[in-house]
């Protein structure tokens, strides 16, 4: 690791773990093409309890969502899945769900057919009609009101969502990732995880990425705390994806060391291969990183409906954004000197990464903490990135 970056890096984790308000601990890590060249640790795993290392693992939840494109991407690849084809052709229950017209005077939902079938690739752009409850008000509406089971009860009750509008007619950011999880389970006959395992952790040798807890995992996993309005922070130890869960959610439902999430971001960075072997193809890769949204399809701020779950969250305001399988580009070059065309997303807990394939590294920030958008840890990020490019040595790394 190089001085400069390392002194800088380590001083910025030390300030959002002292300061007021702060983050409980944060793990953050840069990669080059070739090998992680920045680690940090620091602060607590919970309030008063274990420190903060290295090899934490964290409950990564929508920064699951690009591994679980990787492997839909795999399919296509290999000529098991049709990206415009029907998405009830791999997963009939996705055929059942109905567009919701807002509600009756008496509350009932009033649905209806939708005009077009949902297909794969629009799952992959967030284009399908699928929402969150925690950033959409009739979903909100339909938890509270309806008992919508939550996403984060990985169960197969709460896929079944009404649509908020008619397939592909706009972006909206919500559970269609863990419906392409379905399609590949469907494709491979066998639960996400496992394929994951077999066709993605293998090749990369990530072995601490799982949906179900190893009991080394277990020992190692930091918890989630809650935000007051005062600045506090309350330990939320309950607060655990299940242990076992009914369906593996593409979405949201992995735990990983951030170590672990590094190998992942390389692959990206080396045009799909790993040290153990070729993950995707270099022209998947390439197809995969580009704007799939049509021009009536723009990505827009996430509005925080459930307070204790998300403020309303935005990266990059005032400049334009897009999706692709499965990460928001940015269409224009960032503050933090991020170029125009490199990858990132995050995770509720406020978790972030990115990745910048032009100048050949990327990093991931990890927190877990509520609501999402946290301004301590989220600034915290954002700092550890535009350092990442403003030292020069990441990019002299890569």
């Amino acid at each position: 690791m190089a001085d400069n970056l390392r002194g800088a890096c380590d001083g910025i984790l030390q300030k959002v773990v002292s300061g007021k308000p702060r983050v409980p601990g944060v793990v953050a890590m840069i990669t080059s093409r070739s090998a992680n060249i920045y680690e940090g640790a620091a602060g607590e795993r919970v309030l008063g309890g274990q420190a903060m290392t290295t090899d934490t693992v964290f409950a990564i939840y929508s920064t699951t969502k690009a591994i679980t494109g990787t492997a839909v991407m795999q399919c296509v690849e290999e000529g098991k899945l049709d990206l415009d084809a029907p998405a009830k052709t791999y997963v009939p229950d996705i055929g059942k769900l109905e567009v919701l017209d807002g509600f009756g005077a008496d509350g009932t939902p009033k649905l209806r057919a939708p005009k077009r079938d949902i297909t794969t690739r629009m799952l992959m752009l967030h284009t399908a009609g699928l929402g969150y409850d925690f950033f959409n008000a009739s979903y909100f509406r339909l938890a509270q009101e309806r008992g919508q089971p939550s996403v984060i009860t990985c169960s197969k009750a709460s896929l079944m969502t009404p649509l908020l509008f008619d397939p592909g007619d706009k972006w909206e950011y919500g559970s269609n990732i863990d419906w392409c999880g379905q399609v590949v389970e469907s494709i491979r006959g066998k639960r996400l995880g496992e394929v994951m395992k077999e066709r993605i952790f293998a090749p990369l040798g990530m072995e601490d990425t799982a949906f179900s807890l190893t009991p080394s995992m277990r020992a190692r996993l930091a918890v989630i705390h809650q935000r007051g309005a005062d600045g506090s922070l309350t330990p939320l130890p309950d607060m655990q994806l299940p242990p076992d869960p009914e369906v593996d959610m593409g979405g949201h439902g992995l735990h990983a060391s951030i170590g672990e999430y590094m190998k992942f971001i390389r692959m990206w960075l080396n045009d799909g291969t790993g040290p153990h072997g070729r993950v995707l193809k270099k022209e998947t890769v390439e197809a995969a990183v580009r704007n799939g949204l049509q021009a009536h399809q723009t990505v827009t701020m996430l509005p925080g409906v459930i307070p204790a779950l998300s403020n309303d969250a935005e990266f990059f305001p005032g400049l334009k954004k897009s999706w692709s399988y499965t990460f928001m580009v940015n269409d224009e070059d960032a503050p933090t000197g991020r170029p125009a065309g490199a990858l990132g997303w995050a995770g509720l807990p406020n978790l972030f990464f990115w990745i910048d394939r032009k100048n050949g590294f990327g990093g991931y920030w990890a927190t877990q903490i509520l609501p999402f958008g946290d301004p301590t840890s989220f600034g915290g990020y954002l700092e550890f990135e535009t350092t990442a490019y403003a030292t020069g040595e990441a990019r002299a790394a890569a």
